[in-house]
């Protein structure tokens, strides 16, 4: 079972992070151009929302199945085992709390300039965030 939630885990981030750029890359389009928020441009960045969402559930599942994850708080000078154990989590979890915010502020606002903005800003931030924690050694 562990293994088959890792491999999902690791499959399922290339859709997610393919997802989410191309909501961040909408969104700056749509704010640099000052086009109009359509349902389309609504409709990728909640597709956007729902990949990163489905990884974090994914993740969550393979957190505590993991044997890196609990077990290995003792060992967190290897830089390997701090990485997929702590940062990668912790810092994911952050991403994907400024990518719902972003959702939810987006809904609050009129203006298509400015829901872009809050998407370019707040997608933006989470996709950053994500990038800078991936396991590259594992993953790829």
């Amino acid at each position: 079972m562990y293994q088959f939630i890792q491999k999902f885990h690791s499959g399922w981030a290339y859709i997610a992070l393919l997802l989410l750029l191309v909501a961040v890359l909408n969104a700056i389009i749509g704010l640099v151009s000052k086009k109009e928020f359509t349902a389309k441009d609504r409709k990728i960045a909640l597709f956007g929302l729902i990949g990163i969402h489905i990884q974090f559930l994914v993740g969550i599942i393979l957190y505590f199945v993991s044997p890196l994850g609990f077990a290995s708080f003792g060992q967190m000078a290897d830089k390997a085992i701090r990485l997929t154990s702590l940062e990668h989590p912790l810092i994911n979890v952050i991403a994907i709390a400024l990518i719902t915010i972003g959702w939810s502020k987006h809904k609050k606002l009129t203006l298509g300039t400015a829901k872009f903005k809050t998407f370019t800003i707040f997608y933006g931030l989470g996709l950053v965030l994500i990038l800078s924690k991936i396991p590259w050694s594992i993953w790829l």
